[in-house]
């Protein structure tokens, strides 16, 4: 029975700077990292998620059309650019090598939980857990409102004992956060730490 930490979409264009750019990102992928290098951080594996978009259908709010940032969204995360790759504050732990797999969703489709992407030999998140016999994750990165709780959700949902360490996390708008909290709850997931690290304003401008 071992423990597993599930590092969420800790990419380019959700931190300063990208597309759709969540504050305090930046400091999130620092802290991960700082995190994954401590001597005994209590995991067995480490994971990561990616957003990894190739044509994702309405999830892309093309212009002129608006987006709503709650279904649809600026262009982000696209294959084969910049966006798409780790921040460089999250590059140290990939380096070191202990990022055992990573898992990229919604090519052709929105996904936001972790467990609905793949890594490069075709394995699901759930799948590539209990292999290795895991029974709980921490989840962490980008962002708590979004793909931080739908990864969490589908952890609790799939048998996961699961936590969501909050001042590792950074989210989106006060509105969606709190309500993300309450569900998280309700699914049986704790909550760790006394919030996300940062939170944007409500509204498009604050992104």
């Amino acid at each position: 029975m071992h423990r597993a930490l599930i590092v969420v979409d800790v990419q380019n264009d959700f931190c300063e700077g990208g597309s759709l750019a969540v504050a305090g990102g930046a400091d999130v992928a620092a802290a991960v990292t700082e995190l994954i290098g401590q001597a005994t951080p209590g995991y067995r594996h480490v994971v990561a998620t990616r957003d990894h978009h190739v044509d994702p259908g309405a999830h892309f709010a093309h212009p002129p059309a608006e987006p709503d940032y709650e279904t649809s969204w600026p262009v982000h995360c696209v294959a084969g650019t910049e966006g798409v790759g780790f921040h460089p504050n999250f590059a140290p732990a990939v380096a070191s090598g202990a990022i055992a797999a990573v898992f990229d969703k919604g090519a052709y489709e929105a996904a936001y939980s972790g467990f609905e992407g793949a890594d490069e030999n075709g394995a699901r998140l759930a799948e590539w857990l209990r292999e290795r016999e895991v029974t709980e994750v921490d989840v962490v990165g980008i962002a708590t409102d979004h793909c931080v709780k739908a990864t969490a959700l589908d952890a609790a949902r799939a048998g996961f004992t699961t936590r969501v360490l909050l001042d590792l996390t950074a989210a989106v708008a006060p509105h969606t956060t709190a309500r993300a909290l309450e569900e998280l709850r309700e699914a049986g997931v704790r909550l760790v730490g006394g919030g996300a690290r940062r939170v944007a304003p409500d509204g498009p401008d604050a992104l």
